[in-house]
C-alpha cells in the first residue's frame, strides 16, 4: 500500500494480500531483529462483512526519524521489499497523497491508495480507492506512530473484505496473516536502521 512515504505502502500491503501458498521469506536474517516482536491482534470489522487487525511494534528509531521515512511517498527504496513491483507518486496536495503501488502477489493489479496526513498527531489515514479492481470489497485503516523512550511505537490497524479473508486471518502456517505481518513488521525494523541517515 501508498507507502508513506516509505512504510504505509508496506503495511498496507499486509491486508491486502489475501491467502497465498507461497512463503514469505525474508530477504533479512532474523537474528537481526533484535528490537521485539510484533503484537497481532484481530478485529471484527467495522461493517458487516470482512476482517480487521491491528498491528503493534517497535522501531529503534527517533519518532521523527521514522515519521519522516513514514511519509516519503516518493520512495525507490520500497522496492527492496520484495512484494513491492512498483510504486508511483501520484499527487501530493495539502496533507492527502494519492499512491499506485503494485505487488508481486497479485501481478498486473494497480493498486491506488489515498492517504490523509495528520503530522500534528504523527497519524496516517488511507483507504484502497479502486477495491473492485484488484479483488476487494473495502479496504482502510490508519497508522498511529508514538514516542517510545528514544524509539517509535508503531500501530497499524486495518480492515478489509476479499475473497478468502477470513481463511488468511486465521491460517496459522506459511501463507497466513500472522507469518505476513510478523515479517512485514521485521522488515520495517530492520530498513529504517539500514537507511536511518537519509531520514534525519
Amino acid at each position: 500500500m501508498v507507502c508513506i512515504r516509505g512504510c504505509v505502502c508496506v503495511l498496507m500491503l499486509i491486508a491486502s494480500t489475501g491467502f497465498s501458498s507461497e512463503r514469505p521469506v525474508s530477504d533479512l536474517p532474523q537474528d537481526q531483529y533484535s528490537y521485539n516482536d510484533p503484537i497481532i491482534s484481530k478485529l471484527k470489522p467495522e461493517r458487516a462483512r470482512g476482517r480487521g487487525f491491528k498491528l503493534e511494534f517497535s522501531v529503534d528509531a527517533p519518532l521523527g526519524v521514522f515519521w519522516n521515512y513514514k511519509t516519503n511517498f516518493d520512495n525507490d527504496l520500497l522496492h527492496k521489499n520484495k512484494y513491492i513491483t512498483s510504486h508511483k507518486l501520484v499527487s501530493y496536495k495539502d496533507n492527502l497523497v494519492i499512491t499506485e503501488t503494485e505487488y508481486s502477489y497479485k501481478p498486473g493489479d494497480v493498486f491506488n491508495w489515498q492517504t490523509t496526513i495528520y503530522p500534528d498527531r504523527n497519524l496516517l489515514e488511507y483507504e484502497l480507492l479502486n477495491p473492485e479492481e484488484c479483488g476487494q470489497k473495502y479496504h482502510y485503516g490508519y497508522i498511529q506512530l508514538e514516542a517510545e523512550g528514544e524509539g517509535t511505537h508503531v500501530t497499524h490497524v486495518a480492515y478489509f473484505d476479499f475473497f478468502g479473508a477470513s481463511f488468511w486471518v486465521n491460517y496459522p502456517f506459511r501463507g497466513g496473516m500472522t507469518e505476513f505481518l510478523e515479517y512485514t513488521a521485521h522488515w520495517e525494523q530492520q530498513f529504517v536502521l539500514e537507511f536511518e541517515h537519509q531520514y534525519q
